[in-house]
């Protein structure tokens, strides 16, 4: 008998649901709208008759499967409680019992845990990607925001609140940008993807550069993804935004050496599409920032999780290491 686990991404517009195997596969998915009502009750009524209609799907495609339990990974989500608090985008304000809602909607399942977001891509990392077998490593999720998740002797770290890992939160100049959560200067006012656009529209000024393609764009349109482009490109302002970027994610990346020395740091997110344009200079920035005890020894990684259904992948899981416990 296939033994399968759900994996459930709760986003701010939608939320990802998927039934995947030991392997990491996903057998089959959908989604459904994160509602702007607020009503975590019908929401988890209709998250729950999602589930069961995937569940029901995957047995149509494989008769002899079993449902070993749910994994969610969500924005504020806290671990040690099954909450979501407190999350700025999404309508349920407060302080969110998610798992004992799901627990109510399926008693048969023993696992089923929630964690935030970043924790959840490195829970997959290690039970489905390039961690296999690392017990010491940490993984920098890189979007809207910049998140992370540590795990230190083969477990992830939650801290004494279940909050550990805010490693998108280090103070990388004191004064500096504005950060989403109110505070100045942290690392991910810099290396976030509307960090990125940050920096490009500061060396458009800076250069008075007309002629680079991304002057051609608000900030409202302007996308990562362009700045990859005019860098392909040879556009001068967009690759000294990747190698700003990279300079200043080594230097985060760096502390986070010094704190733990792990076996290698992975990177995963939108911005890692670009390759050696982001790696580089990082590489290059986090070298540059360490003690010499650990230069040269700490790896340096994409993530192995497939882009397009990491989100899920990772929030299943977290119910395998559920039953692991």
């Amino acid at each position: 008998m296939k033994k399968v686990s759900v994996g459930v991404d709760i986003g701010g517009t939608n939320t990802a649901i998927g039934v995947v195997d030991e392997m990491g596969h996903v057998l089959t998915k959908d989604s459904i709208s994160t509602p702007s009502h607020g009503d975590i009750n019908k929401y988890i009524e209709d998250l729950s008759a999602a589930i069961n209609k995937l569940i029901t799907n995957a047995k149509l495609m494989n008769e002899e499967i079993e449902i070993i339990g749910i994994g969610v990974g969500a924005p504020n989500g806290n671990y040690y409680s099954g909450t979501i608090e407190y999350a700025p985008n999404l309508s349920f304000k407060g302080v969110v019992h998610v798992v004992k809602l799901l627990k109510a909607h399926f008693p048969e399942l023993e696992a089923i845990a929630l964690t935030n977001d970043a924790n959840a891509a490195a829970i997959g990392e290690m039970i489905y990607g390039g961690a296999k077998g690392m017990k010491n490593f940490v993984m920098y999720t890189l979007g809207t925001g910049v998140g992370s998740g540590v795990v230190v002797n083969g477990d992830l770290v939650y801290g004494h609140d279940g909050f550990a890992g805010e490693c998108g939160h280090t103070t990388l100049v004191p004064g500096g940008r504005l950060c989403g959560c109110g505070a100045q200067g942290h690392l991910e006012a810099y290396c976030s993807a509307p960090g990125m656009k940050r920096t490009a529209f500061e060396l458009l000024a800076k250069y008075n550069a007309t002629d680079s393609p991304l002057a051609n764009h608000t900030y409202n349109d302007l996308t990562s993804k362009m700045i990859y482009d005019a860098a392909v490109a040879g556009d001068k302002v967009a690759l000294e935004v990747f190698k700003l970027t990279g300079h200043h994610l080594g230097q985060g990346i760096a502390d986070t050496i010094h704190h733990l020395s792990p076996e290698a740091i992975f990177l995963f997110g939108g911005p890692l599409a670009a390759g050696e344009l982001i790696l580089k200079p990082t590489k290059e920035s986090i070298e540059k920032h360490l003690l010499p005890i650990f230069k040269d020894k700490i790896q340096l990684l994409p993530s192995k999780l497939d882009a397009g259904d990491a989100a899920i992948v990772g929030a299943s899981a977290l119910a395998w290491k559920e039953l692991d416990k």
